[in-house]
């Protein structure tokens, strides 16, 4: 577990989303850890390593030392690795792996360009942007309608259906809502200002149902002025994803300021009763 001192030390240096505490716990269930500069944590026979120290620059060499320390303390069936780069000598069993990078933005003076400011005002014309602390029935909805219709990658299905749950816990998340003028919910965001220097863009939805021309826009626009409030010096707006998000966040100025890779490996195979019980249980969470 952490001390207060070292939850403050993490929190004080985060500089990648994964670093967020109540986060990371909530979602993954896990306990959290402090082990030479890297935050872990640990759920059973499970661990989730956040490769990027929070003291002195990446490099490989650190990072096969705190790979080697965990897998001899902890003993562990499972790794989820993120880092900036994987070391050549991981095991070739993984169950996934992905690249990408971190987009980030600047809080102040952020450049909006004349698409985005007609976008904004049509939808400040037909929205009332709202911040909440929590999830109602409306929210619940909008998260089902829109992880039924893409195509989302089973962990990401997880992160949005703990979102409830991580709002119950956290005092430091805030819900970004979009009402239109029936009350109906266009689009909400998900963001989490726990870390000392930035606030963390978590999850977005909006409706097809409901469809409302610049909802995104109007939300992250409110996410830029509730950071300044919060004295955040960025945002961070998660990952690339793929291009059209990529483009809907390179239009307000977001930029990918570091790489980011997810290994997740497999030190122990299972047994083919394990298998099916995971099997079945990913389905379970997945509905």
């Amino acid at each position: 577990m952490l001390t207060d001192r070292e939850k403050a030390y993490i929190l004080d240096r985060a500089y990648v989303p994964e670093h967020c505490i109540c986060l990371m716990t909530q979602v993954s269930g896990g306990e959290p850890f402090l082990i030479d500069n890297f935050f872990i944590c640990l759920k059973k026979n499970w661990i989730i390593l956040v490769g990027y120290p929070l003291k002195d620059n990446f490099n490989l060499d650190r990072l096969k030392a705190i790979l080697a320390k965990v897998k001899k303390n902890f003993r562990p069936d499972f790794i989820s690795l993120i880092a900036p780069e994987m070391p050549s000598s991981l095991p070739a069993e993984s169950r996934e792996s992905q690249s990408d990078a971190y987009f980030t933005m600047e809080t102040q003076k952020p450049v909006i360009r004349s698409p985005v400011k007609r976008n904004l005002r049509k939808a400040q014309q037909n929205l009332r942007g709202e911040f909440s602390t929590g999830m109602q029935d409306g929210h619940r909805e909008l998260m089902h309608e829109f992880v039924a219709r893409k195509r989302l990658p089973e962990r990401v299905k997880r992160l949005f259906l703990k979102m409830p749950e991580f709002l119950a816990c956290s005092d430091k998340a805030q819900v970004l809502n979009a009402w239109d003028k029936e009350g109906k919910l266009a689009a909400f965001y998900v963001a989490d200002f726990e870390a000392k220097r930035f606030s963390n863009y978590i999850i977005g939805c909006y409706s097809q149902k409901n469809y409302v021309l610049g909802a995104s826009d109007l939300l992250l626009f409110e996410l830029i002025n509730l950071s300044r409030e919060y004295d955040k010096l960025y945002i961070h707006l998660g990952l690339g994803v793929n291009a059209g998000i990529r483009r809907f966040k390179e239009k307000w100025g977001g930029v990918p300021m570091r790489r980011y890779q997810m290994c997740e490996l497999v030190l122990k195979k299972p047994s083919l009763f394990e298998m099916i019980s995971s099997l079945l249980k990913h389905r379970q969470e997945g509905l």
